[in-house]
């Protein structure tokens, strides 16, 4: 079994569909935890009606702040962070169990239209997304309807997309992350500790973290996506809301890669992961 932890500050429309996909699309049993940050549209409501463990923040925290909430109350010992503006594949868990947490793969992320073992085929889905969402989402706005309008235009049919995906790469692993989405087991946690509450790039910094891991002792392979699990990321969908974003709590408590890390460190792995 897999605990889901999921941080959201208001967007009941997408959460809507998160869901869905996530009820249809899984196939084991599962937890989902939802870090509620003082959503105000019944987002947590809605999650707690539908069976979801809520954590209710009194105010907007941090990317990592969550993720360590959500962590704590975990049952189980593989941890999925997905963000809440990402929909799952057919036989995603399935294929992931088949991967996570063997050949020192303790911490592995997905392709997705941000990110995926190849280049050349990423930037083109970079491309035709941008194209299909941006006018889209300018003119109709982020309404449930315009969402999934946008998905299907996207992939006229997610299932043998996937499938196709799949069937290419199935368990090829490349260095990298797409940050929307990444899995680890909690005996990682005892090898690279928990999420940096400073770091509100945390998922980069959890790459970082692996991948010194694995070059000074050895125990863990650096953050890699599995090539054939794909899901949609439909990107910062609170930061480009036509609204200024609600700040982060413990915005005073968050610091930069670079002063963690150093420059000449951060330029190394920046220029490794982009390889």
């Amino acid at each position: 079994m897999i605990s889901i932890i999921t941080a959201i500050h208001n967007q009941i429309s997408m959460n809507r569909i998160f869901l869905d996909f996530l009820k249809k699309y899984t196939t084991n049993p599962f937890e989902l935890i939802i870090i509620d940050n003082n959503s105000s549209d019944g987002s947590g409501d809605f999650f707690k009606a539908n069976g979801a463990i809520v954590i209710r923040n009194d105010a907007n925290y941090s990317y990592p702040y969550c993720q360590n909430q959500g962590i704590k109350i975990a049952k189980y010992d593989i941890l999925v962070f997905l963000n809440n503006d990402l929909l799952v594949s057919p036989e995603w868990d399935v294929r992931l169990l088949n991967v996570i947490g063997k050949d020192n793969y303790d911490v592995v992320s997905f392709s997705s239209n941000d990110r995926g073992v190849a280049r050349k085929e990423t930037k083109q889905w970079e491309h035709r997304w941008k194209r299909i969402k941006n006018p889209l989402l300018f003119l109709l706005g982020q309404s449930r309807i315009t969402l999934r309008l946008t998905f299907k235009l996207m992939y006229p049919n997610w299932q043998k997309y996937t499938n196709k995906i799949f069937e290419t790469y199935q368990y090829q692993m490349a260095e990298g992350f797409s940050g929307s989405a990444i899995v680890q087991t909690k005996s990682s946690l005892d090898k690279i500790g928990w999420w940096d509450e400073t770091q509100q790039a945390a998922d980069f910094d959890i790459y970082a973290r692996t991948l010194h891991r694995h070059l000074s002792v050895g125990d863990i392979q650096p953050l890699s996506i599995v090539g054939g699990i794909y899901v949609h990321h439909y990107g910062k969908l609170t930061f480009k809301a036509y609204h200024k974003p609600t700040p982060f709590a413990d915005q005073q408590n968050l610091s930069s890669m670079t002063t963690k890390w150093g420059e000449e460190y951060f330029r190394t792995i920046n220029k490794r992961i982009e390889q």
